[in-house]
């Protein structure tokens, strides 16, 4: 049997068997080092070359910036921005749900740490207004999504950092679709909710208090000008930035907000450390498996392949969407950008597909991945806040998920909507 089959059955084989994507990842390359007679001293040497990278160190610094947000107050001043911005409208707070997510996902880089932090406040005010439970949480849900779309994004540092491509690059090419996507989910609430009442006590919509939030919550809305401005104008790098993060927002919840306390600080960096722990783990077994699809040229004869049954750009991508959004459902956005990249970018590239573009399409189509059960992330923190059945949600979610894949559909056929930012800048 070949190398090529042992590593895909085993592979396969192991996924049937319910084992974690890691353990699957891991296993299979390991069988087929063996079966090779590679010295498996050599997965060691993987382990270290696959995290012995600068710019995977903003993956912890943005894991703790976010959870650092939550603590120090800067997540519940940004969503009552958010909240006044929109005011009472029929569907307001969905709106503002979707906006405060924008707003979070500009600092986190992180779809199921944006759900988290704005789904313990959005929902419940969302339930108390009136709005189903199912449809508070699918809300969050899906908009918690938009927060590895909108940089920063951990999910593109990981894809910068497995395809050899700019970070600062791919940020700038998320910015478009992921504002497109946020617009989208919002003009969908706004349809689904226009037959709604207003609840008891709600006040007309007020410059003056939204002047007050954005005065309360100035720091907070600084903090993504801060970041981004500082990424985008070359004063430092991506992994610079998220270090700048980190400082800003213990600068912030110490000293003007005085939320942020040592007991919290702690378990911020247990948060972190679980999560960035888990990702690296990842990121070994996945590179050791992109090695073996390498040196045995799997992704050329994939190209191969697909060439002799279409040189039509547009098929292939046809297929990689389907390929992608499947994926989504079952496994890791980590997992399956480092699965991914080393198979498709070679197949995409050999069809004149532009590395950013396609890096941005595979991100967006992971955000629907947070959304769509057996796994989706995303459902699950929303289903434990709501306290609702992840049937529920996700029955309540497939409007949402439309939007998103009809805005990807758009990106993938329109692929200046993602390169004219990067290209205008840099």
């Amino acid at each position: 049997m070949s190398v090529t089959a042992v590593l895909f059955c085993s592979f396969a084989g192991l996924l049937l068997l319910g084992a974690p994507i890691t353990v699957a990842l891991g296993v299979s390359a390991m069988v087929s080092f063996m079966v090779v007679g590679q010295d498996l001293g050599t997965l060691i040497q993987i382990a270290f070359t696959s995290v012995n990278s600068f710019p995977i160190m903003a993956l912890p610094a943005f894991v703790l910036a976010g959870a650092l947000m939550d603590k120090a107050g800067v997540s519940k001043r940004l969503v009552t921005v958010a909240e006044k911005m929109v005011g009472p409208i029929p569907g307001g707070l969905a709106v503002s749900t979707a906006l405060a997510c924008v707003f979070f996902g500009a600092i986190s880089g992180s779809g199921p740490a944006t759900t988290a932090a704005v789904g313990m406040l959005m929902i419940p005010a969302m339930v108390n207004k009136g709005y189903d439970k199912g449809y508070a949480a699918a809300a969050t849900a899906t908009a918690g999504g938009v927060g590895i779309i909108i940089p920063p994004s951990i999910p593109m540092v990981i894809y910068g950092v497995a395809s050899q491509e700019s970070i600062t690059r791919m940020f700038l090419g998320g910015v478009v679709p992921g504002l497109i996507i946020s617009l989208g989910l919002c003009a969908m609430h706004l349809w689904m909710c226009r037959k709604m009442k207003p609840a008891e006590g709600d006040e007309a919509w007020s410059a003056q208090e939204l002047i007050k939030s954005v005065k309360d919550g100035f720091w907070a809305i600084m903090a993504p000008v801060v970041i981004l401005g500082g990424i985008y104008t070359g004063i430092f790098t991506p992994t610079e930035a998220a270090i700048v993060a980190i400082f800003y927002v213990l600068f912030v919840g110490i000293f003007i907000y005085r939320e942020l306390t040592f007991k919290s600080v702690q378990k911020c960096l247990e948060t972190t450390s679980w999560i960035t722990g888990r990702v690296l783990v990842i990121m070994f077994t996945a590179y050791a498996f992109g090695r073996l699809l390498i040196q045995y040229r799997i992704p050329n004869q994939i190209v191969e392949w697909l060439l002799t049954m279409t040189t039509n750009v547009n098929l292939v991508w046809i297929f990689v969407l389907i390929l992608l959004l499947f994926f989504g459902m079952f496994m890791e956005t980590l997992a399956i950008i480092l699965l991914v990249t080393p198979v498709l970018l070679p197949v995409m590239t050999a069809f004149g597909v532009d590395p950013i573009h396609f890096g941005v399409v595979l991100v967006c189509c992971c955000g629907v991945g947070f959304s769509t059960p057996p796994l989706g992330e995303n459902i699950f923190i929303a289903s434990g806040i709501a306290d609702v059945s992840i049937e529920k949600i996700s029955v309540k979610a497939l409007p949402f998920c439309a939007v998103t894949i009809g805005v990807i559909l758009l990106i993938t056929f329109c692929p200046q909507i993602v390169l004219w930012l990067p290209n205008l800048l840099m």
